[in-house]
Parts: C-alpha cells; structure tokens; sequence
C-alpha cells in the first residue's frame, strides 16, 4: 500500500529540520570563530612602547620588500621606527602617524591595507567571493534534493 504524501512529508520533516538546525549551528560557530581569529572586541596597545611596536609592524620598511619597519635593519627602517617613537612622544596620534607616512611613500608603505576606500573591496571581494559561492552550493543541493524526490514519488 503506498503512503499518501501528506506522510511522507511528515516523515521527512524532523530530518529536514535537523539539516537546518546544523547548518545554522555551523554558520553561528563559523561567525565566532572568524570574530575571534579577527581580534573583533580586542583593545589596541595602550603604553607607549606597545603602541610604537603595532606602528612599527604595521608600517612597511620604505627600502625593502614585504617586510615591516620592524623587521628590518635597513637604515631607512631604522629611521622609520626613530621617526615613529619622536611622534608618539609629541603626542600624535597612531592614525596620523600612519598618514605621514603615506604621505610620504604613497598607501602601499602600509603593510594592512586601509579599511576604508578602495582598501575596503580587499576585504569584502573575498567574503563576497564565499558567500556566493555558499549560496550557489546551496542551490545545487537543493535542486538535487527536489530532482531525487520528484523521482522518488513518480515525477509529480
């Protein structure tokens, strides 16, 4: 005796809502995840010292390639760092410390890219990217899933 619809699809309904629930919980988990790994509610260096070492490892060395203020012992680099501890000690502000900086070598002396602009598309290009390419599995499965079931029940 076949079943009428009406108990196949209540049959399929807890698992169908169990997929959902998993996969909610793999987003919301997936969020936590990103925001920590972000340092998304983390305060940024107060001292002085630790306020200079974030500049310093922000900020590329002018002569050298890839490689922070830092990290270098190039003579420009050595510079970079004394010009950065002379303007925290008058006052200046990381923001404005990082602005004469690209005002004097241009936005690719930054080794982050700003998040603001342009600077912003290097960031959202590729969660746009993933989101899409989410959405376009998704939609896939879900196609599959009504073909495999349309077969199942006759073609209806």
């Amino acid at each position: 005796m076949a079943e009428a619809p009406s108990q196949v699809a209540a049959r399929r309904w807890p698992s169908a809502l169990g997929g959902r629930v998993s996969a909610v919980a793999m987003v919301v988990v997936l969020a936590v995840a990103l925001s920590i790994g972000s340092g998304l509610g983390r305060g940024g260096p107060a001292s002085l010292s630790g306020r200079a070492a974030s500049l310093e490892a922000a900020i590329r060395c002018p002569s050298c390639e890839d490689v922070s203020v830092a990290q270098s012992q190039a003579s420009s680099a050595v510079a970079a760092r004394n010009q950065i501890t002379r303007m925290l000690r008058a006052g200046d502000s990381d923001v404005a410390i990082e602005q004469s900086f690209v005002d004097r070598y241009g936005p690719s002396i930054l080794l982050v890219p700003p998040s603001s602009g342009l600077g912003v598309l290097v960031w959202a290009l590729p969660v746009a990217g993933a989101a899409i390419a989410v959405l376009l599995l998704a939609a896939l499965f879900w196609r599959r899933q009504r073909a495999l079931v349309a077969l199942r029940t006759g073609g209806s």
